[in-house]
């Protein structure tokens, strides 16, 4: 099949402070890992600057230090359109409000509403917010869709010629709340619900079909519920673009059929992102990121496999199209070099290499390992959030292309 490239456009931007009733802002808390790798202060520009400077006429209201002082929080609206590999033409709106409690890192809001040629509709709602003096953090994964999509099968030997549509609704409700144990570690609960209903599954000739003899969850409902218990290392003081840093996170989920669930199940999942200056003064970044899911008992519905761009964020994987491998067991590996392209930091790009396998459903085992390549383009959006807007194009080794946009850093 030829490759389907993603296109997606801001046409319209809106960046503005709105008072709130929030607690005083004052200094973060210090990342003690890249305080002696600091780059020298720049004076940066972003988006609003240049509107500013191109179109005087507008009044636009540019970005300092005081949007983050008590009472006020960005928000920023983009209305889209665009093409993706998954989901052919959309249109979209997408809302994102970043902001920072009393001594506590930044938090984020996002949500977002979307039409597509391929009549999927999809709300979202990701949030990641840090009390006061980061004693607890909050965060959820909110969705609900109705997701027309190819997919195609299980394991590594797929190809992109032989698809298998799936139609499903799906409602998603994953919620968590850790408490800080020690500086920068922190643990605790949750609880996890994926609910797919009018699964149906058929070929181009419109026909129903099993998926690679696995018959969990690819014809009317399936449930996946139950309890999640995190344990979570973060010492980024931003992770909507972090300056340095670790993340560690680990969570076990337990599948109980008297929470709902088709099937009793557990599994389990191992994130790991490094972030490093290089060179050592400079502010560009070396990031890496290992993101492994795994199936620990039970046979998970065919949609609640770990799978390309499954993740929260829907960024494993750039180069392919969502879906492209799934499995019960999943590992994924990239790193990637972010460099500024102007010294006033409006403009940055970044070059990127990531490889992923999935387990086969036969051995087991994993036989195959995929890899793909890519660069992008970074665009500053807000200066004192350090948010950009990141325009990827990735090569998948199988043959696989595709555009993929962000608010914010992949990882």
């Amino acid at each position: 099949m030829k490759p389907v490239s993603s296109l997606l456009v801001a046409i319209l931007f809106i960046w503005f402070s709105a008072p709130v009733h929030c607690q005083a802002i004052q200094q973060p808390l210090t990342d003690t890992t890249s305080l002696n790798n600091a780059p020298k202060p720049v004076q940066q520009q972003d988006i609003a600057d240049l509107v500013k400077r191109l179109y005087p006429q507008l009044h636009i209201r540019t970005h300092d230090s005081a949007t983050l002082e008590e009472g006020k929080r960005f928000v920023l609206v983009i209305p889209q359109v665009g093409y993706t590999l998954q989901t052919r033409a959309l249109a979209a709106v997408l809302i994102n409000t970043p902001f920072r409690m009393a001594n506590a890192n930044m938090s984020s809001i996002t949500g977002q509403l979307s039409y597509t040629q391929n009549k999927q509709i999809i709300l979202t709602a990701l949030s990641s917010v840090w009390m006061r003096n980061n004693r607890f953090l909050w965060t959820n994964d909110w969705r609900l869709m109705h997701y027309p999509q190819a997919t195609y099968g299980l394991g590594m030997y797929t190809t992109t010629d032989r698809v298998i549509n799936m139609d499903y609704a799906f409602f998603r409700f994953h919620q968590n709340l850790l408490r800080r144990l020690a500086p920068s570690l922190y643990a605790g609960l949750g609880y996890n619900l994926d609910l797919h209903w009018n699964i149906y599954s058929y070929n181009s000739r419109r026909e129903v079909t099993r998926i690679s003899r696995y018959s969990e969850g690819i014809e009317g409902r399936s449930v996946s519920s139950g309890p999640t218990v995190h344990v979570l290392y973060d010492n980024r003081q931003n992770a909507i673009n972090p300056s340095g840093g670790l993340l560690v996170n680990a969570m076990f989920r337990a599948n109980m059929q008297w929470l709902g669930s088709d099937n009793a199940y557990q599994s389990a999942l191992l994130e790991v992102r490094k972030y490093v200056h290089l060179p050592g003064k400079s502010d560009n970044i070396l990031a890496f990121w290992s993101y492994n899911a795994f199936t620990l008992s039970g046979n998970p519905p065919f949609l609640d496999m770990p799978s390309t761009g499954w993740d929260n964020t829907g960024n494993v994987g750039r180069g392919f199209i969502q879906g492209r491998f799934r499995g019960k067991n999943f590992l994924y590996a990239e790193t990637e070099y972010r460099f500024h392209l102007t010294a006033n930091r409006l403009l940055g790009g970044v070059v990127f290499a990531n490889a992923q396998t999935v387990s086969e459903l036969a051995s087991g085992q994993f036989e195959k390992v995929v890899p793909a390549v890519g660069g992008g383009l970074r665009i500053k959006m807000n200066k004192i959030s350090r948010t950009n807007l990141s325009i990827d194009y990735g090569f998948g080794f199988d043959g696989s292309s595709g555009l993929f946009f962000n608010l914010g850093e992949v990882f």
